[in-house]
């Protein structure tokens, strides 16, 4: 397996934990991988109390350079951009920028066991 493909196997199937980690947090899932011009979205997740929740996922294979210092200004304005795209067409709503970075702790039977770290609110680049 190449680079590229266990990279973004590895990144589809932090994706996929990040839905369920807001699954199971009562959250519904209400997109996936969005792109705009301006940016991209990982996850769109709607709490309990209706607060929509778009989320950067950063998936790492190890501890070198931290997932979270990849999510800059930069990167934060494209995500309130894509977030601004997709909320045209939308009524008003409550919403909050969310970055799940994680980390592969082990792999059992071939699957990762992500470490999580959650940092929610992070509209000034609080990670």
């Amino acid at each position: 397996m190449s680079g590229m493909t266990t990279t973004m196997t590895l990144g589809q199937q932090g994706e996929d934990y990040a839905a369920s980690y807001y699954l199971e947090r009562g959250a519904r899932i209400l997109d996936r991988n969005v792109r705009y011009r301006v940016g991209e979205i990982d996850l769109i997740a709607e709490e309990p109390g209706g607060t929509v929740v778009f989320v950067e996922v950063k998936t790492r294979s190890g501890r070198g350079f931290g997932a979270a210092e990849a999510v800059d200004r930069r990167k934060l304005l494209c995500l309130r951009r894509a977030a601004s795209a997709w909320l045209r067409s939308r009524p008003w709503t409550p919403v909050r920028f969310d970055v799940l970075v994680l980390t592969v702790a082990e792999h059992r039977c071939g699957i990762p066991v992500f470490e999580t770290e959650h940092y929610e609110g992070v509209e000034r680049g609080a990670c």
